[in-house]
């Protein structure tokens, strides 16, 4: 995955992330009332969600809109497709995409059309994978980056060109890799840093190494880890013990570390 400049092959397609930007699907209806509509939530397991669901829209009926996609791309978020495929095929293939399974027995909704999602996703995949989770569509082109870009100023476009390997077709509920697991997982904990850093003005660095440092000794749990940086807050520098806090739940352990600061404090 790259940065890039706009130039190259015309986007056909707009994968709009209509749950993140709801007023941007409005405005599709509103002002581009022409261009033709999928939404992508339709005939699937989440259909009752398919009005605040992401919107496939076909630009080639509208090239005011594909224009503003790029000069604007915050207020019309989502990926920009090509594909030389039919509608009707290259939907099946999105929707297929909607849902996947972790292991043997969960299920999960992989919202791939956020960007910030696709910065994470797309990224975790080899030139197989990548060839299969790709599947009808030729490019892929999408304004973001990670949180962590985000959080620096480093936004910028990403492309994605299929590598075209002879692979099998993705199928229903599809598997994700270990590695693609991983890649989820750390734009969730990025994204919990951003929000954290957004809300008290810590710095995002700083702040994403005391969220590492509170996993490594061990608070997993989300209430736990938010105490922990909360904690972090207030004693910037004090250090804990390498490895878990003693023994006892994560809380307990939590608890003593607290004590013990507040102690030094004192």
């Amino acid at each position: 995955m790259s940065a890039v400049v706009v130039p190259g092959s015309t986007p056909q397609w707009l994968l709009l992330d209509g749950p993140s930007a709801p007023e941007a699907a409005q405005r599709v209806h509103a002002q581009f009332a022409d261009a033709q509509c999928f939404a992508l939530f339709e005939g699937t397991e989440l259909h009752g969600l398919r009005e605040h669901g992401p919107l496939l829209v076909d630009l080639r009926q509208s090239p005011a809109l594909a224009s503003l996609c790029h000069l604007d791309p915050r207020a019309w978020p989502g990926l920009l497709l090509v594909s030389p495929k039919p509608a009707v095929q290259l939907l099946a293939h999105l929707r297929r995409m909607l849902t996947v399974t972790l292991g043997l027995h969960h299920k999960a909704l992989l919202n791939y059309y956020n960007p910030h999602t696709a910065s994470y996703f797309f990224d975790g995949c080899d030139s197989h994978e990548l060839s299969c989770w790709l599947g009808p569509i030729s490019l892929l082109r999408w304004f973001g980056g990670t949180w962590a870009d985000r959080a620096i100023g480093s936004q910028g476009w990403q492309q994605l060109s299929n590598p075209g390997l002879s692979v099998a077709a993705l199928e229903k509920e599809h598997g994700l890799s270990d590695r693609q697991q991983g890649q989820l997982q750390r734009c969730l904990l990025e994204r919990h840093a951003w929000q954290w850093s957004l809300s008290t003005g810590r710095d995002y660095r700083r702040l994403w190494e005391d969220l590492q440092q509170g996993l490594a000794l061990g608070f997993t749990e989300r209430t736990v880890l938010d105490d922990w940086l909360w904690l972090r807050l207030q004693y910037p520098d004090a250090r804990p013990m390498p490895g878990p806090e003693g023994g006892g739940s994560q809380r307990e352990r939590l608890d003593r570390l607290r004590r013990r600061w507040q102690g030094r404090q004192g």
